[in-house]
């Protein structure tokens, strides 16, 4: 979300109508404090968040997807909780050392957060489909194909990410968001960087 092409006015008088039409639709108030967010307004990205909370309206946590051996493995954004987690993050630190040689730079614009870089960078690490894809890069033989769904639309870090990684470990990585079908082959995404 490139800050040049926002305009928080204007946001602020589309939630406002469809606060009322869709008043426990959780994504046009996180639409709304993501915008205010990538303008650095952080106090009313926070409010409406609070207004979130006085409304008893929330977010499903970014979760994905992936069938290993016949079992579905499911990761949320965050979470330390798989019995693998050690060698998954391991593996996450040393794809991002792979695909930063090859030109990955990591899209920090995308962590909504007020931190600093380094953290930001690392709370792109954590993301629930780069948790999915390390899982499966450890758990299937070289050259299968790796199938993860995810429950909300993919971020442009971990698309860019994504990207990268079917180039390094030459591997074709299928991943079905809210929105689209992504197939990553040797560095291509099929939607054209368009979703």
């Amino acid at each position: 979300m490139g800050s040049g092409y926002l305009n928080p006015e204007l946001a602020e008088q589309a939630a406002s109508f469809l606060f009322e039409l869709e008043p426990q639709n959780s994504g046009n108030y996180i639409l709304l404090a993501n915008i205010y967010s990538a303008v650095g307004r952080w106090e009313e990205a926070a409010k409406v968040r609070c207004l979130m909370k006085e409304r008893g309206v929330s977010k499903p946590p970014g979760c994905s997807w992936i069938a290993v051996k016949r079992r579905i493995h499911s990761f949320i954004v965050g979470d330390a909780s798989h019995p693998l987690i050690e060698e998954i993050s391991a593996k996450v630190e040393s794809l991002y050392s792979e695909i930063k040689e090859i030109g990955y730079v990591p899209e920090t614009n995308f962590v909504l957060q007020d931190v600093e870089d380094d953290e930001k960078e690392n709370s792109l690490c954590g993301h629930s489909e780069k948790l999915a894809i390390a899982f499966g890069l450890i758990s299937t033989p070289s050259g299968t194909p790796l199938r993860i769904i995810k429950n909300l639309r993919v971020c442009g870090d971990c698309h860019s990410a994504t990207k990268f990684i079917s180039k390094v470990t030459n591997r074709e990585i299928i991943m079905r968001d809210c929105f689209r079908f992504h197939h990553f082959v040797d560095g291509v995404c099929s939607c054209g960087d368009y979703w």
